[in-house]
């Protein structure tokens, strides 16, 4: 358990979140959220003892390690996929040597009557059990199944690290943590360099785990399946809602609508009694009516609606100059880089104003497509051609690490501003919510999704017909997407998008391309529609591998089928009337457990008992109680 008590961190003068205070669950599963710049990766730095705060405390349960994924990582590691997993088990590799040695040690022995010997067997014995415990015995296994999981190939195990791209050295580092199951697991933005697949294996690896998790993503899809608990950071403050991302959404807004009215509703009581006193308040005979409604008004507990941050992003791309019918067509298209073969006789074909989305496991060639049609790699066999008068404009997957970090935001944009654009630029910078002290900043200091933006920005420099994006959601928060995907629906040019962010692809697109094994299938519809497409194809290979054996059912006593139907009822009512009890049960230990982490966030109220460990016990009981009301629940529901 992760107990935050008034918490505050500033930088350059500016408190990026003040007083704040809240607690973790051994099982809660957080998805923190809020605008780009809001504070959330430096809260998750925080909790992993990278930062430290300017005040407050953080209480973290003895014994209980946290595992934290940054959004970027930097280096190159001279060992393989596989070393650099098998890593991860550092206790087990050292119970493994100490069991080795000891075994050895008492194979030389012979006074297998002595003390020592006895003691030596004890302790072999101790530390073989620990290491079964700790799942020594199945670490190939379990490095085996977290790496295919995370997209990596069986022939990927034994290439070296710096073969890959930072966003692959990402995935080890994330496999590494997954492994060493940490009981606090803190990930910034892991979908970011995922695909879709894994992305649905992390869903569901994430969902079965056994600990706390604290998670920082603009993945809707992702939030909705793996979060219980959704935590607001907004203007250095935070909010908490229990409950996943698109509940919370609702949540926040029926809670703002409330807040409104009822300070709408007391400022009019507010109004009259101010009224009242000021048309009496010089008659003797209503002195004492007076002087009540005026203690009345100092001690009226004054309502304030929460601040909502509505700023976001605001552009809409230049109009698509017009263009031939055909904008991009492909023949026997083949592409690699030296002798390595990504792509194998591509025929593919986009029309004007067609949308298209390129899917598929990541190294599987979606972006090297992209730059053979954009002109950066060269095909190895066979044509490329761009339709008459095809204009791109492209977002590369890296383009916000290719920004000068020498540079301000402002020149940025100045460089490559030209005629009636170059008057626009602070404009256009406004739009993307750079303020004039912001266009002066270095590149080097934006936060990830500030040099989205920015390069974003870069886009509406020039029109075109031809939009390509690869991965443009990376880093954006969630309004930005929003704007975003909103521009891109009011876009007319054609249009080609990679991304694995499902909630951004659904409606944007009216064609699917995925691309496996060195090939290219198309599937009618947006990435809904693909998904949904490849689970029936799944199932229907399934059932053409299968065999089945038909069996005949033989007819039954109309007496004796009646009187099981009748025990069966009987006993689902029983069942039924039991699971009611226990879920009235769970729900009253979890009110009386949200109490006591009220009083742990109030710690100058409750010193005496949180120094004590009262409550601390309180609440690792109540967490007791509640996971063995959940087992007799799950046991009453199965059996």
């Amino acid at each position: 358990m992760i107990s935050i008590q008034k918490l505050s961190i500033n930088f350059t003068g500016d408190f990026l979140f003040q007083d704040v205070s809240f607690v973790v669950g051994d099982h809660d599963r957080i998805g923190l959220v809020g605008k780009n710049g809001a504070g959330k990766s430096t809260l998750l730095k925080i909790l992993h003892r990278e930062l430290q705060p300017e005040s407050g405390q953080i209480t973290i349960t003895n014994g209980h390690r946290t595992g934290y994924l940054p959004q970027e990582i930097h280096g190159c590691y001279e060992s393989t996929i596989w070393n650099e997993t098998m890593s991860a088990f550092v206790e087990q590799k050292q119970l493994e040597k100490k069991i080795t040695q000891i075994t050895q040690d008492l194979s030389d022995r012979t006074d297998y009557e002595s003390e020592s010997y006895v003691n030596m067997a004890q302790q072999l014995s101790d530390l073989t059990d620990r290491f079964h415990q700790i799942g020594g015995a199945t670490m190939e296994g379990d490095a085996e199944k977290v790496l295919l999981g995370l997209g990596f190939q069986n022939k990927d195990f034994h290439r070296l690290m710096k073969e890959f791209s930072n966003g692959w050295q990402m995935r080890v580092s994330l496999a590494k943590i997954l492994l060493q199951k940490p009981e606090i697991i803190l990930l910034d933005e892991p979908t970011n360099h995922l695909d879709i697949e894994s992305i649905q294996w992390l869903e569901n690896y994430l969902a079965n785990y056994d600990g706390a998790l604290i998670l920082v993503s603009h993945d809707r899809a992702f939030l909705d399946h793996v979060t219980n608990r959704t935590i607001e950071i907004t203007f250095g403050n935070i909010q908490d809602y229990k409950c996943s991302y698109s509940q919370y959404v609702q949540q926040r807004l029926e809670r703002i609508e409330a807040q409104q009215n009822a300070y709408e509703n007391q400022q009019k009581e507010i109004a009259q009694i101010e009224k009242f006193i000021e048309r009496f308040r010089y008659k003797a005979t209503k002195a004492k009516q007076v002087q009540s409604r005026i203690k009345l008004l100092d001690k009226m507990d004054k309502i304030e609606v929460e601040n909502i941050d509505n700023s976001s992003i605001s552009f809409r791309f230049p109009p698509a100059p017009h263009s031939g019918r055909v904008t991009v067509n492909t023949e026997g298209l083949s592409l690699g880089y030296g002798d390595f073969n990504v792509l194998q006789n591509i025929d593919f074909h986009l029309e004007r104003g067609e949308r298209v989305a390129f899917v598929g496991k990541n190294g599987e060639g979606k972006s090297t497509m992209v730059k053979a049609i954009v002109g950066e790699l060269p095909p190895q066999k066979g044509r490329i051609e761009l339709g008459h008068q095809v204009v791109i404009g492209y977002y590369a997957q890296n383009q916000a690490l290719l920004l000068n970090p020498d540079k301000t935001v402002f020149e940025t944009i100045d460089e490559i501003a030209v005629g009636d654009m170059r008057p626009k630029i602070r404009t256009i910078l406004g739009r993307f919510l750079f303020s004039t002290e912001d266009t002066e900043k270095k590149v080097r200091v934006l936060s990830g999704g500030e040099k989205s933006r920015l390069a974003l920005a870069k886009l509406l420099l020039s029109p075109f017909n031809l939009l390509i994006l690869d991965e443009p959601t990376n880093h954006l928060d969630m309004q930005s997407k929003d704007v975003l995907k909103n521009a891109l629906l009011q876009y007319e040019g054609s249009m080609i998008l990679v991304s694995h962010d499902r909630d951004f692809l659904q409606g944007l697109t009216e064609k699917t391309i995925e691309f496996k094994d060195h090939k290219i299938k198309t599937y009618i519809g947006d990435v809904y529609d693909f998904l949904d497409k490849k689970k029936i194809d799944s199932f229907q290979e399934l059932q053409a591998n299968s065999t089945t054996n038909a069996s005949v059912a033989t007819k039954s006593n109309n007496k004796d089928l009646w009187e099981k139907k009748k025990e069966a009822e009987a006993t689902d009512r029983k069942r039924n009337n039991k699971i009611k009890k226990i879920e009235a049960e769970i729900e009253q230990l979890n009110q009386e457990k949200e109490e006591i982490e009220k009083k742990l966030a109030l710690p100058e109220k409750y010193a005496n008992e949180i120094a004590s460990g009262e409550l601390y016990r309180a609440y690792e009981n109540i967490q007791h109680q509640i996971e063995s009301k959940e087992e007799e629940w799950l046991e009453v529901n199965i059996f």
